[in-house]
């Protein structure tokens, strides 16, 4: 198994064979406005994307959510509308009126390519903020001879995350760090404790932390996330990847 960071939530999961996109931001730097009612005011997303990608090569597609930061008007214009893409059953009809053909909305469980897909729960922040990010989605990937893979997605560490870890035991799990937030309330994906709280949860997991230094509202850096997990003692769990790393589990 492969897992390569493009940007931000942007990964590529080579995975029995088979090549899945996870939440496609393709847009160039600055092309967005920033997140509002934020702590900075730069133009999204900070960086310029790591990879032209060759949609020959990609097998389909796997979207979390589609916040702007996940699936962006650049991704809408340039994915192939015979692609398969994978989501959460509230994005299906947003999907279809783009004009997409072949979409696969994942109730619980779905087998796709070999690869059994299981979606998980998540928690896009706290109170009245989180009920209105939600809904957002997690995924379990499974295939036979392959490492297991938890991509969490955006949301905060809470109880339903040492509940997944225990129910699938990943060996693999993506984090979205960068604990982004608005000028009110608390942040709405994982702080560095997060971090630390999953690898306390799954101490026998790799984890890959992403969704830093890419977004303006994302205020936790590499450095920051490395730091306090140096701290807690925790960095031989954690894999911080620069945008274009490839991290290659056997």
């Amino acid at each position: 198994m492969e897992v390569q960071l493009l940007r931000h939530a942007t990964l590529l999961v080579s995975i029995n064979g088979k090549k899945l996109l996870v939440d496609p931001m393709l847009g160039e730097a600055g092309v967005m406005p920033p997140i509002v009612n934020s702590p900075n005011s730069q133009r999204n997303p900070l960086v310029e994307l790591t990879l032209q990608l060759d949609w020959q090569d990609i097998d389909g597609v796997l979207l979390t959510h589609t916040h702007r930061d996940h699936f962006d008007d650049a991704a809408a214009e340039q994915l192939p509308r015979n692609i398969e893409i994978l989501c959460q059953p509230e994005d299906e009809e947003k999907l279809k009126k783009l004009g997409f053909l072949r979409i696969h909305p994942i109730m619980d469980e779905f087998f796709w390519e070999g690869i059994t897909i299981h979606r998980t729960a998540g928690q896009h922040g706290t109170g009245e903020i989180a009920t209105q990010m939600a809904p957002v989605s997690g995924y379990v990937l499974e295939s036979k001879g392959e490492p297991s893979l938890y991509i969490a997605g955006d949301t905060i560490y809470f109880q339903e995350i040492t509940k997944i870890i225990n129910t699938y035991q990943p060996n693999i799990i993506v984090v979205n760090a960068g604990g982004a937030r608005f000028n009110i309330g608390d942040p709405i994906t994982m702080t560095a404790e997060d971090v630390a709280a999953v690898c306390q949860a799954a101490s026998t997991s790799k984890i890959i932390a992403v969704h830093m230094e890419a977004i303006n509202h994302c205020l936790v850096s590499r450095a920051d996330l490395r730091n306090h997990l140096k701290e807690e003692g925790l960095m031989d769990h954690v894999l911080i990847p620069m945008d274009g790393e490839t991290s290659i589990f056997l």
